[in-house]
């Protein structure tokens, strides 16, 4: 299974920068979960195509998550002065 994210990097900007694509499990209430994230879009189809063969049920999408470039900035700064 692919990375959810780095340490310390749970849910953080860089990482969705880095990752835009993500395959996405529908739940009740619209909520969502995120199965995994990937660079190329092909790779989320991919993805996607093994996970509708091993959980007919499920309900998942290929969703574009992306977010402001000053936004990516300070998430980066702030981790440059952790290390």
């Amino acid at each position: 299974m692919i990375p959810m994210s780095e340490p310390g990097l749970k849910g953080s900007g860089r990482r969705v920068a880095i990752d835009p694509w993500c395959v996405v499990r529908l739940l009740p209430n619209s909520q969502r979960f995120v199965a995994a994230r990937f660079h190329r879009r092909s790779d989320a189809d991919g993805y996607l195509q093994v996970l509708r063969r091993l959980l007919p049920m499920a309900q998942y999408e290929i969703v574009f998550e992306a977010i402001a470039p000053e936004e990516v900035e300070l998430e980066v700064s702030r981790l440059e002065q952790i290390v």
